[in-house]
């Protein structure tokens, strides 16, 4: 095993010159189990594809840039062609128009303290060509013109050149990744598709749109990251359909992670900015731990433990395509400053999945010592199954919850359709009906040593159980 320093390729890391022939030539003369060595200096780079049994090296002081299209004169490798492209938008659907990429490579890492800037990534992608739509997009984004969904989602055309993501990795094997940050890292920081073995551990991600998205993976260990995220989700697991297959998620461990939606680059800068105060899809700012909203697969045995959210949206567990969640354990989590609800619980009928899709399960959620402070008082607590096809054993244990009320009179007497087909979020039933926790089509409910409090008087019911059976 040797290391390939990048400079004896040619790189020059000086910020002005391109070294992506230099780190590609480093990458090709490598033998499996040797390090590709980034030094110090600044790197300017288009698209750089792995190979197997190769690891690069980050060394302190280094900086790995995306390199932009617009001033310096190249372009991302081309989005590889995907006949399962229909189900999801572009960015879930192709990989190689990346900044580092691994296609079909097993026994590779990213390690090292140094920084991967995607600054000449874009943040934006086309939505999916899906033609029933439904739930496509928030409730939140209802309004909108079609000269700022232009911008949200354009043209596949216009991503021609393009790279969107920092790090993308599709149906590979044993991939580590470990003690880098990144910043601005486009649509995804990270999108890890159809891996096996992976372990994701003290990242620190401060960017402009999603950041560590694990997709249709299989025994995945994410540690000790800190996530910066206000225009998405921070950590989110999904079970798409872009491998053509309802390929499962399961066994999955996300512990001591701490995810935030402070102004882009304040975590990083310790400044912890608040000036942003919504997403572009027009509810408050993102951040969170996310299972779904893509959801043609199954989720089996995830845990999530000792983290804390922090000016972010609460816990989301969403199944609305199909698939089944089932055997979650969510134990030990600190939020401060939620934006939306701080548990929500979806089963829902979007099924943006082949013909003949139906209604998932949700089932065997045990969720306990949680302790969230400061919620923005329009959302409660929601667990929102459907009719026939209700949210099933969801243990609430040792939970504490304190929110900023101010609801009305007017908010406890709304009815609300159950909304099937609507894209899931805390927001897309209005303000809730109560203030602390609101029940809909489950089955077998457990609370024990649930504590709601209020900051400000709240004129709904603490409490809402609609079409809940077996509620102990």
């Amino acid at each position: 095993m040797a290391s390939r320093d990048i400079r004896d390729f040619g790189a020059k890391g000086d910020g002005v010159t391109v070294d992506t022939a230099a780190i590609r030539a480093a990458i090709a003369a490598a033998d499996h189990g040797d390090s590709v060595v980034f030094p110090i200096g600044h790197y300017l780079s288009f698209s750089i594809p792995l190979k197997s049994g190769v690891h690069l090296y980050l060394t302190e002081g280094c900086v790995l840039e995306a390199a932009d299209p617009a001033r310096h004169g190249g372009q991302y490798d081309p989005a590889e062609p995907n006949p399962w492209d229909l189900f999801q938008d572009f960015g879930h659907s192709h990989w190689c128009n990346s900044l580092i990429y691994g296609v079909g490579v097993e026994d590779v890492s990213i390690t090292g303290p140094g920084l991967i800037d995607g600054r000449g990534l874009t943040r934006e992608g086309p939505g999916s060509r899906w033609k029933k739509q439904a739930g496509e997009f928030p409730l939140s984004m209802q309004g909108m013109s079609a000269e700022e969904m232009a911008i949200l989602s354009p043209e596949v055309s216009e991503m021609a050149g393009l790279g969107n993501k920092t790090l993308a990795f599709r149906e590979a094997r044993n991939v580590v990744l470990r003690d880098f940050t990144i910043l601005n890292g486009g649509h995804f920081a990270l999108l890890a598709t159809g891996v096996d073995d992976l372990v994701i551990e003290n990242l620190f991600v401060d960017t402009n749109r999603d950041g560590l998205d694990i997709d249709n993976c299989r025994r995945v260990t994410v540690r000790g990251c800190r996530v910066n995220t206000p225009n998405d989700d921070a950590i989110v697991i999904k079970a798409g359909y872009s491998l053509g297959q309802k390929r499962p998620t399961e066994d999955v461990l996300i512990s001591d992670c701490h995810v935030s939606g402070f102004d882009l680059g304040t975590l990083y800068d310790g400044t912890r900015g608040r000036t942003q105060e919504f997403s572009p899809d027009r509810d408050r700012v993102t951040g969170r731990i996310k299972l779904g909203t893509e959801s043609s697969g199954d989720f089996r045995r995830i845990r999530i433990e000792n983290c804390t959210f922090e000016r972010s949206r609460g816990l989301a567990i969403e199944t609305v395509d199909g698939g089944i969640i089932e055997d979650v354990t969510i134990s030990n989590l600190t939020m401060n400053e939620v934006t939306t609800a701080p548990i929500f619980l979806r089963l829902g009928a979007r099924l943006r999945a082949p013909e003949g899709a139906l209604p998932g399960s949700l089932r065997r959620v045990h969720i306990r010592d949680v302790s969230a402070e400061g919620i923005l008082g329009d959302y409660c607590a929601l667990i929102m199954g459907l009719d026939g096809h209700p949210i099933e054993d969801v243990t609430l244990e040792n939970i504490r919850l304190s929110y900023n009320g101010g609801g009305t009179e007017a908010d406890a007497q709304r009815h609300i359709a159950d909304l099937d087909d609507a894209y899931p979020e805390p927001s897309m039933f209005g303000r809730t009906p109560a203030w602390g926790l609101w029940t809909r089509h489950v089955k077998g409910l457990s609370l024990s040593n649930v504590e709601m409090t209020l900051a400000a008087p709240d004129s709904r019911p603490q409490t809402l159980f609609e079409d809940t059976e077996h509620l102990d």
